[in-house]
């Protein structure tokens, strides 16, 4: 899945959209995207300008991105101007490596379960093998209110 596909399938841009590519997926079970991070990256100049290292909460959020991309996938539908695929919960977040420029993230996604609306996966992110992030991850789709 390259990035236009991705673009159709998520709300999120530059310089918000933090999924590049997708290298994998098989809907109902899993995804594997890839965030290539550069120092052109706005938060690299608050964060941290003497050691850039990417913010916990946006690799997190790539995470959550991957899991809306399964999600749409999993449905076979693309999602309409009218629907958003919210970030309801994050539960055993945990964050073992920082992201620098120049790493590509390896960003996977298990899709656990659906209950009652309710979106469960499971996700981790990767650097060169080395686990980065890891955490459970609840989302939910809505329509859009005006």
């Amino acid at each position: 899945m390259d990035i236009n596909r991705i673009k159709n399938l998520l709300p999120h841009r530059y310089p918000f959209l933090l999924v590049d590519k997708v290298v994998d997926v098989e809907p109902g079970e899993r995804l594997v995207g890839i965030k290539n991070v550069t120092i052109n990256e706005p938060f690299f100049q608050g964060h941290f300008p003497v050691k850039p290292v990417m913010p916990g909460v946006l690799v997190l959020e790539a995470i959550a991105q991957a899991c809306g991309l399964l999600a749409f996938e999993t449905e076979g539908r693309h999602p309409g101007s009218d629907t958003l695929f919210y970030l309801v919960g994050f539960d055993k977040a945990r964050f073992k490596h920082p992201v620098e420029p120049g790493d590509q993230v390896r960003i996977e996604v298990t899709l656990a379960k659906v209950r009652r609306g309710i979106w469960m996966f499971s996700g981790k992110a990767t650097v060169d093998g080395e686990l980065a992030a890891e955490a459970d991850i609840m989302c939910t789709m809505r329509d859009v209110e005006s």
